[in-house]
């Protein structure tokens, strides 16, 4: 097989295992065009890419742009905070508009769960879900699961925990979709309040121990509160979540042996994770972040062949 499944990257949901694994044979091919000194191919030199973020991103936008661009795509970038969503347009015509420039791909980020869905529906570019409100981030969950293969050598059989707050978290459901369909095993660990009540559903292993999670998994992937999410308050201080919930050195030292720390970024230093973790030789962190770039143009050029 040499072509995804699909028209559009909505989510790992909708993606099956064959698709996954040609995304990261693509994606190291794609790697070794990165640490060449041209790091610039002509795959998708006819292809014109708009990002269209209706909500803030640092890396990820930057990480697809820098993707597309080494790809030699033309590229669009669009942001609802000086647009005409202010004014009142519809998603649809915001994207319509934007499509009549002759565009080919959408790489879209929205504050709505299941928007990419709705729009892959009703516009024939191929979509690129960046992230919709707290369902699904499919391309950060791949470069995740490509950074434990690169690690560890494969993802099957590996113990996957997810630490932190998994209610508000994009990042956790598509990489307990992805880990699961690669044969590892995922269990969540975080209080109470921040664990969604279907977790249950989701053939995961619950834990609110972060140190008995830690002497459980092989690999480590914390998550940031997210603050910007929450309505209401889910614990009563950042101080006291630290404190129960933080992963800090003296926690991995207590190991008998050596796990794998990852972090999808922005990191909230001093809560969720420590620089003396953060910074460590455990962390692949910096890594993540090269991987990106390497299976977002894995996933831009696949997605160009599907027609």
């Amino acid at each position: 097989m040499s072509q995804l499944s699909s028209r559009h990257l909505l989510g790992i949901k909708d993606i099956s295992p064959e698709d996954i694994q040609l995304i990261f044979e693509t994606a190291d091919n794609f790697k070794d065009v990165l640490n060449r000194p041209i790091k610039k191919v002509p795959s998708l030199r006819d292809i014109t890419i708009a990002n269209i973020f209706f909500e803030n991103s640092t890396r990820t936008k930057l990480s697809f742009e820098l993707a597309e661009k080494r790809l030699s795509a033309d590229v669009v970038n669009f942001s609802s905070s000086n647009s005409s969503v202010k004014k009142g347009e519809t998603l649809i015509d915001t994207v319509n508009n934007i499509l009549s420039m002759k565009v080919d791909m959408v790489v879209m980020r929205h504050s709505s769960p299941g928007a990419p869905h709705f729009l892959s529906r009703n516009i024939k570019a191929n979509i690129v879900n960046a992230g919709d409100g707290t369902h699904e981030h499919p391309t950060q969950a791949l470069l995740d699961a490509f950074s434990i293969r690169e690690k560890l050598g494969d993802v099957a059989g590996k113990k996957v925990a997810i630490i932190g707050d998994i209610l508000h978290s994009r990042v956790a459901l598509s990489n307990i979709f992805c880990l699961q369909k690669l044969g590892a095993e995922v269990m969540v660990c975080g209080p109470v309040t921040l664990l969604p009540k279907y977790i249950d559903t989701l053939g995961v292993k619950v834990e609110h121990d972060v140190q008995k999670a830690l002497e459980w998994c092989d690999v480590a992937n914390i998550l940031r509160i997210q603050l910007e999410r929450q309505q209401i308050k889910y614990f009563p201080s950042l101080r006291e979540y630290s404190l129960y919930y933080g992963v800090n050195r003296k926690m991995l030292d207590r190991l008998n042996k050596e796990i794998v720390i990852m972090h999808p970024g922005p990191i909230n230093r001093g809560v969720e994770l420590n620089s003396d973790v953060a910074d460590s030789e455990h962390s692949i962190i910096l890594h993540q972040v090269e991987n990106g770039v390497a299976v977002r143009m894995a996933v831009l050029y696949l997605l160009a062949g599907v027609k």
